[in-house]
C-alpha cells in the first residue's frame, strides 16, 4: 500500500545509511546495539538532544524477569542476562544489581496469582519462591507483615541505573561501527518513489534504506508525517524520593506492593517510591513543555496521595521520611498496555520500538533484539505477534479514545489482571445492528478490537457487572445454561466482530493459492478453513476462504486479529498481481445458529433445502431468510450442527426478529462469548493469538489435514513444512487436557507435567460444562517425538499456582472426537453430563436425535 501524500522526490545530497534509528534512549540504543552486534555495520542513530533525554533518564531501572505469560517472560529474562554482562563487554558500569525482587500479596486473591506468575517463571529456569509473611519480612525487616497474605522472591531480578545502562548500550554499539549523532532533530521526513527514507535535519539531508523510530512519546507524531498510525499518548508518571532512612540498606530487594500501586527500591540510601495509581493522568502531547529535552511536570501530591499512604501502610518507618525530590515525568501508553515493535504496515522497511508503557528498562534489551533480528532476518525470529505494531485498528489512533483509555490502562500494571477482564474505558466504540436487542435480552458486554460483544446473559433482575475470580466469576451459572442449550437446543450468537475481506481480481485465485496452505481453487460456494504461512512454517492467520465467483473471494478472521491479518495478506499484494483487498467487515452482520436444532428454526424462516444432502458442512449458499437476502455458511466454532449467516447490515434486525420468533418453540436462547470459548474448547477448536502463533506450524497443532501437498505451484511456507512432515513425528504437537480432579480451574499459562517433568504450558483452558472439569488446549516437547505411544505411556499432571493436579491427555478433542455433531451425523447413544456445581443439571442428557 502505497502512501502518495508522503511521497516526494528524492533530495539531490544526502548522507545515506543502511539503517537510521531515531531516537537515543533505552529502544533506540538497544536497537542499534543488536544491529551491531548481527554484522550491521552502516547503522546511524540520530537523537535530537542528548542520548538518555526524553524518558529514559527518569526511568526507576526496575528489571523483573518473570511475567503473567510465557512470551513476555521470554523477552524480559533476556534483559538481566544482558545488563549483567554488559559492563564487561563494554568497560561502561550500568550500576545494575540483583538485589532480587520481593512481591508482596495482601490478599488472597493477589496471592494466587503471584503464585501462578512464579509457576511460569519454571519453565525458563528462573527462581522463584513463595514465602510466607514471616519469611517475607525476614528479607525485608521494616515491613509490616501482618497486612500481606504472602510473598514472592526472585532473588535474580534486581535494578540498574537507567542512564548508565543506555550509555553502556550506546558504547557497545560505537564499539561494533555504529555512528551516534546527538543534537540532531528531525525537521522533516518523507518516502521518495523508490522507497527510501529521507530526513530533513539542521546538518542536511540524511537517508535510509531502513528506519526505525524509536523517540518515545514523539514516535506518533514523527509516523504520522509518513501516513503511519502509531497508537500512543501520555501519561503523568510519578515517584518520590526519600531523604536516608536509616534501615536502608543496598541490599534490600525491590519491593513491589502491587495491591498497594506502589514500588519500592532502594537509591543511594534513600528510597524511591513509585507509583501505578488505579487511575492514570493522562496529558496531550501539546501540553508538554516544547523544546525541552528532561521534562520534569509539576507535582501532584493530591494524585500521589493514596500510593503514598500504601507505602506508609506497608513500610510504617515512612511516616516521618523526609521527602527530597517529588518527581512527575510524561511516559507513553497503548491501548492493550504492551509495547509496540514491528514493521508498519504498508510502509516497507519502517519499523517502530515504542508505547513501553513505562516499562521501557525492563522490556528494552530483549525487544531491541527482536526487532533487530526481525530487520536482519527480514521477517521475526520469535513470537511478537501479541506485540506487533500491525494489530491495532485504524480507529485507534483517535485521540479522544487514546485519552480515556490512557487513565485507565496505567493502572492496569497493578491491578489484578483476571481472567476474562474487560476495560472500562473508550467503551460504544463500535456496536453491531443488533446491540440493542442483545442489551434487552440481558446481555453482559465485553469489548473486541473495539466492538461491543455479549459476554454472557443475565437472568431477569440480575446485573450484568461482572464479578471477577481465579475460581468461579458471577457468569458461570449462566454461560453453563448457555452451553447446555447449545448442546441440547440451540442459540443464537452475534459474530458480526468477524472480519471480513474481499479479495477480488484476475490472480485472486492464483494469489490465494500461494498465500494458504490449503487448496482455496474450489467450486464456488465450498468453504476452506486454511491458513496463511511464512517461510519457516509458522503460522501468520488462521482464516476461512469462501468462493464467492471464479475471481472473487470473502475471506473471513477473527476480530482482534483483522487488522494484522489485512496487514498480512495486503504487504503480499505486489505489482505482480492483478487483486485487490477490501474491508467490508461493516457491510455484514453476522447471526451464527447453532445447534441440533438449528435447522429446525432455520427451516421456518427460510424456503432453502437444508439437508445434509443438498447443504452440506463447509459450503455456502445465498439464501433467503424472511425478506432478506443472506450468505449462509453452514459451519460451527462449537462442534454442532449450525449454520453462519452473513446478512446485509441494514437487514439485520429483521433476520434476529424472525429467527428468535421461529426458535421460541425451539428453546432458542441467545449465548455469548463465554460460551463460545467454553464450547470451541470442548471440541479442542484453536483460537489464534492462544493456540496458533507465527513460531506454531500446521503440523505441530494437528492441523496438518488443512494443508494441500499437490496444489500446482505449492504455498508459502511447504519447504519448511514438508522438512519437517519428511523428518517424523513432531517434537512439539497441541494436546487436548482433562484435569480429573473436577475443582481447579485452567484458564491458560498453566504449567503441564509430563513424569514429574515440565514439558509444556496450557495455552488456553475453560471450565467444561458438559463434561464435568477443567479442559485445556497446550503444547508438549519431547525431543524423540509426541507420539501417540509417548504420550500413553507416562502420567500427565497440570500446575496451577503451585499444586499438582492429574489430567489425561489427547491428540484428539474430548468431545466428539470424530465431528459427527457438527456434520449432523449425531450419535445414537445419548451424552451424558456429569453433575458438578456450575455445570448442567443432574440426570440432563445431550439427546442426539
Amino acid at each position: 500500500m502505497t502512501h502518495f501524500p508522503f511521497v516526494r522526490p528524492r533530495a539531490l545530497a544526502a548522507r545515506h545509511h543502511e539503517i537510521v534509528i531515531l531516537g537515543g534512549g533505552i529502544a533506540g540504543n538497544s536497537v542499534a546495539y543488536h544491529l551491531a552486534k548481527l554484522g550491521k555495520k552502516d547503522v546511524a542513530l540520530l537523537e535530537r538532544n542528548t542520548l538518555t533525554s526524553g524518558t529514559t533518564w527518569h526511568a526507576a531501572g526496575l528489571i523483573m524477569q518473570t511475567r503473567g505469560t510465557h512470551s513476555l517472560t521470554e523477552i524480559a529474562k533476556y534483559n538481566a542476562e544482558l545488563y549483567d554482562a554488559l559492563e564487561a563487554e563494554t568497560g561502561h558500569a550500568t550500576g545494575f544489581k540483583r538485589n532480587g525482587t520481593l512481591g508482596v500479596a495482601r490478599t488472597k486473591d493477589r496471592l494466587h496469582e503471584t503464585a501462578r506468575n512464579a509457576s511460569v517463571a519454571k519453565s525458563f529456569g528462573l527462581e522463584a519462591h513463595m514465602i510466607s509473611p514471616a519469611e517475607a519480612k525476614a528479607l525485608y525487616p521494616a515491613i509490616d507483615a501482618s497486612i500481606i497474605e504472602g510473598a514472592v522472591f526472585i532473588p535474580r531480578d534486581g535494578q540498574t541505573n537507567p542512564i548508565d545502562t543506555c550509555m553502556a548500550l550506546a558504547a557497545g554499539a560505537k564499539q561494533n561501527g555504529v555512528r551516534i549523532f546527538e543534537n540532531q532533530e528531525v525537521k522533516d521526513l518523507w518516502q521518495t518513489p523508490d522507497g527510501v527514507y529521507q530526513l530533513q535535519t539542521d546538518h542536511g539531508v540524511i537517508e535510509a534504506e531502513t528506519l526505525v523510530l524509536a523517540c518515545g512519546l514523539w514516535t506518533r507524531d514523527l509516523a504520522a508525517r509518513l501516513g503511519a498510525r502509531v497508537p500512543l499518548y501520555a501519561a503523568e508518571h510519578f515517584y518520590v524520593v526519600t531523604e536516608p532512612i536509616g534501615f536502608i540498606r543496598p541490599t534490600l530487594p525491590v519491593l513491589r506492593d502491587t495491591d498497594g500501586h506502589v514500588y519500592l527500591k532502594e537509591d543511594a540510601g534513600k528510597l524511591l517510591i513509585g507509583a501505578f495509581e488505579p487511575w492514570g493522568k493522562p496529558v496531550a502531547m501539546e501540553r508538554l513543555p516544547k523544546d525541552t529535552a528532561f521534562i520534569e511536570l509539576c507535582e501532584d501530591w493530591d494524585h500521589f496521595e493514596l500510593p503514598m499512604k500504601k507505602a506508609i501502610e506497608i513500610l510504617p518507618d515512612l511516616a516521618n521520611a523526609g521527602i527530597a525530590k517529588f518527581f512527575n515525568g510524561p511516559e507513553s501508553f497503548t491501548p492493550d498496555l504492551l509495547f509496540m515493535i514491528g514493521e508498519v504496515p504498508g510502509l516497507k522497511n519502517l519499523f517502530v520500538s515504542a508505547g513501553y508503557n513505562s516499562e521501557g528498562i525492563e522490556y528494552g534489551a530483549g525487544a531491541g533484539r527482536a526487532l533487530a533480528e526481525w530487520i536482519v532476518a527480514k521477517s521475526p525470529q520469535m513470537d511478537i505477534s501479541f506485540v506487533d505494531v500491525a494489530r491495532f485498528h485504524p480507529f485507534q489512533i483517535n485521540q479522544r479514545y487514546l485519552h480515556d483509555r490512557t487513565a485507565e490502562v496505567l493502572g492496569l500494571h497493578y491491578k489484578m489482571h483476571w481472567p476474562s477482564h474487560q476495560p472500562e474505558t473508550s467503551r460504544g466504540v463500535r456496536k453491531s445492528a443488533l446491540h440493542d436487542r442483545w442489551a434487552k435480552l440481558g446481555a453482559s458486554f465485553g469489548e473486541g478490537m473495539g466492538w461491543e460483544r455479549p459476554m454472557w446473559f443475565a437472568g431477569e433482575g440480575q446485573p450484568t457487572e461482572n464479578v471477577y475470580s481465579y475460581e468461579q466469576p458471577n457468569w458461570f451459572k449462566n454461560t453453563a445454561e448457555e452451553c447446555r442449550a447449545a448442546r441440547t437446543d440451540a442459540v443464537l450468537l452475534d459474530q458480526s466482530s468477524f472480519g471480513k475481506h474481499l479479495v477480488q481480481g484476475r490472480d485472486a485465485c492464483r494469489f490465494l493459492q500461494w498465500l494458504c496452505a490449503g487448496n482455496v481453487d474450489v467450486p464456488v460456494g465450498k468453504l476452506v478453513y486454511t491458513h496463511m504461512l511464512n517461510e519457516k512454517g509458522g503460522i501468520e492467520t488462521d482464516v476461512t476462504v469462501n468462493r464467492l465467483s471464479e475471481t472473487e473471494y470473502l475471506i473471513i478472521s477473527s476480530a482482534t486479529v483483522h487488522p494484522r491479518d489485512s496487514a498480512w495478506i495486503r504487504k503480499h499484494i505486489t505489482s505482480d498481481w492483478n487483486v485487490t483487498l477490501t474491508d467490508v467487515t461493516s457491510g455484514y452482520a453476522v447471526l451464527s445458529l447453532q445447534g441440533p436444532k438449528s435447522r429446525d428454526i432455520l427451516s421456518k424462516v427460510t424456503d432453502t433445502d437444508l439437508s445434509n444432502e443438498a447443504f452440506p458442512f463447509a459450503t455456502s449458499q445465498e439464501i433467503d431468510v424472511g425478506y432478506a437476502r443472506v450468505i449462509a455458511n453452514r459451519l460451527t466454532y462449537i462442534g454442532e450442527l449450525g449454520w453462519e449467516l452473513h446478512i446485509p447490515t441494514e437487514m439485520a434486525q429483521h433476520v434476529f426478529d424472525i429467527l428468535w420468533e421461529a426458535g421460541d418453540e425451539h428453546g432458542l436462547r441467545p449465548a455469548g462469548y463465554h460460551a463460545l470459548e467454553h464450547l470451541r474448547s470442548e471440541r479442542a477448536y484453536r483460537e489464534y493469538e492462544l493456540d496458533l502463533t507465527p513460531v506454531d506450524t500446521l503440523l505441530e497443532a494437528g492441523l496438518g489435514f488443512t494443508i494441500d501437498w499437490s496444489k500446482p505451484g505449492g504455498f508459502q511456507g511447504k519447504d519448511a513444512t514438508a522438512a519437517q512432515k519428511a523428518a517424523g513425528t513432531p517434537c512439539k504437537r497441541l494436546l487436548s487436557f482433562k484435569l480429573r480432579d473436577p475443582t481447579p480451574m485452567l484458564f491458560r499459562e498453566e504449567l503441564i507435567r509430563y513424569n514429574g517433568d515440565i514439558v509444556g504450558y496450557i495455552s488456553s483452558g475453560v471450565r467444561s460444562f458438559t463434561l464435568g472439569s477443567s479442559i485445556g488446549l497446550g503444547y508438549v516437547n519431547h525431543a524423540g517425538g509426541v507420539s501417540r505411544e509417548w504420550i500413553d505411556s507416562g502420567s500427565w499432571q497440570i500446575e496451577i499456582a503451585g499444586k499438582l493436579f492429574d489430567a489425561d491427555a489427547s491428540l484428539q478433542a474430548f468431545f466428539d472426537p470424530k465431528g459427527l455433531r457438527t456434520k449432523g451425523l449425531m450419535n445414537s447413544k445419548p451424552l451424558y453430563v456429569p453433575s458438578h456445581d456450575h455445570c448442567v443439571s443432574p440426570g440432563t442428557a445431550l439427546h442426539t436425535a
